[in-house]
């Protein structure tokens, strides 16, 4: 018996590939870059409160504004942050520091940057 031919089938899975590997493309490139800002999120936030405990605790290592940015600086692993990107505030009670970064999304489309901030306060008695 002769096997039925169907016609005009062929080329049918290039053309469904090629409009599904976008979607999935772009779908992927969108979680590994949520991730990357949650990551920056965190790393910041914990960036401050290294840097605000280190001046209510230590002040020989934070002992100026100065130290307290760089402080903080080194206590965010993995980025590459300016020293500016931190801001120290001493109240009569507290020491507050607050970080601001401008986030580059990679993900086409949703905008291209998304602006972070972090604070964290110690009391210094």
């Amino acid at each position: 018996m002769k096997r039925p031919v169907c016609l005009g089938t062929s080329g049918a899975a290039a053309i469904e590939f090629a409009l599904v590997v976008p979607l999935v493309l772009l779908f992927t490139i969108g979680i590994v870059d949520v991730g990357r800002l949650l990551w920056t999120q965190t790393t910041l936030d914990r960036a401050v409160q290294a840097a605000a405990r280190c001046a209510a605790v230590n002040t020989t290592t934070c002992g100026s504004a100065t130290s307290i940015k760089n402080y903080a600086v080194t206590q965010a692993y993995g980025m590459n942050i300016d020293s500016s990107a931190f801001t120290v505030s001493t109240g009569t009670s507290d020491i507050c520091v607050y970080a601001s970064l401008t986030f580059q999304l990679i993900i086409p489309w949703v905008g291209d940057t998304v602006n972070l901030a972090a604070k964290s306060c110690y009391p210094t008695s």
